[in-house]
């Protein structure tokens, strides 16, 4: 089959590369235009933009789907539309270029985490385990029905950035597998069954630690919110980073908010358990062992979380 893939970060790469290795062909790639990246905010295509230009595979760089990026979809006469983490909607005029239409691999067990930010929301909500859905495309927000799943487990510490790296592989090779059943005219779909949520994209605010809450709360919110946006407390006016945290347990407790260094670890109150901190990023600073970060403090007074 021909085949246009949509995609813009690091995460649709494997994907990709499934496709382009796979017996069909790759006619063009749909991704974001370029953006301002590091401290010289240089202009630098999306991952999957520089993977298509090593490939040799044409690129139609487009945020909105308007008359022209339409056009361009339209003149490549594809069968399939294949879409992962792109970051826009396909509008319905849009969707009915491709002979078969649009397929989407999302990051979690639709309908649950119907959204921009699946594996971080699923994470943050305490979920122990995720997954992929390959599905039809249709209007409604990840509604279509389901050609196939996988699941995977979630780790007690594992960050919503190792999960999605790892979802990006397996769910490469379930994305494939519906492909070629696609071609093969042997494809069934099913609709979605079970309790709809919805898994908003990430802002700032989402990364703010709450002591006051429970020890596994705050420890999720911390995992779900790594590495973008970051989970972050205030020390003195000052933005701490937190990169990576444990749940002290067997732990004498801790006001919320309220530090402690005991036992060459560093201590900090919540509802429940203390939190252990074990990596942090200081403001103006480089990311740092949180030991080594407290002992630079060099406070006499007792230091509390805001």
């Amino acid at each position: 089959m021909r085949l246009l893939f949509a995609g813009s970060p690091e995460v649709a790469v494997p994907s990709l590369d499934a496709l382009l290795n796979s017996e069909h062909e790759v006619a063009g790639v749909l991704t974001r235009t370029d953006s301002p990246q590091g401290r010289r905010r240089v202009m630098t295509p999306t991952p999957v933009a520089a993977r298509a230009h090593e490939a040799g595979v044409s690129v139609i760089r487009a945020n909105r789907l308007d008359a022209a990026a339409a056009s361009a979809i339209d003149d490549l006469q594809v069968d399939l539309g294949v879409i992962v983490a792109y970051g826009g909607l396909v509008p319905a005029n849009v969707l009915t270029i491709p002979r078969l239409g649009w397929i989407n691999l999302h990051f979690s067990l639709l309908p649950q985490w119907r959204g921009a930010a699946p594996v971080q929301r699923a994470i943050m909500a305490g979920d122990t385990v995720s997954g992929a859905t390959v599905f039809q495309l249709v209007e409604q927000l990840d509604a279509g029905d389901v050609f196939a799943t996988m699941t995977e487990p979630i780790g007690a510490q594992q960050t919503a950035g190792s999960l999605l790296q790892q979802l990006s592989l397996s769910g490469a090779a379930l994305l494939s597998e519906v492909v070629d059943s696609l071609a093969a005219g042997t494809a069934h779909a099913e609709p979605q069954v079970g309790e709809v949520t919805l898994a908003p994209k990430l802002a700032l605010d989402d990364g703010r630690i709450d002591w006051t809450e429970p020890a596994q709360s705050v420890h999720n919110r911390i995992r779900g919110v790594t590495p973008e946006p970051g989970a972050s407390t205030s020390i003195d006016g000052s933005r701490l980073k937190v990169l990576e945290a444990a749940i002290a347990r067997d732990t004498p407790s801790l006001s919320p908010g309220h530090f402690e260094f005991a036992g060459k670890k560093v201590l900090v109150g919540t509802a429940t358990d203390p939190l252990e901190l074990l990596r942090v990023h200081p403001e103006g600073r480089k990311a740092m062992d949180a030991a080594a970060w407290w002992r630079g403090l060099n406070s006499e007074s007792e230091v509390v979380a805001s």
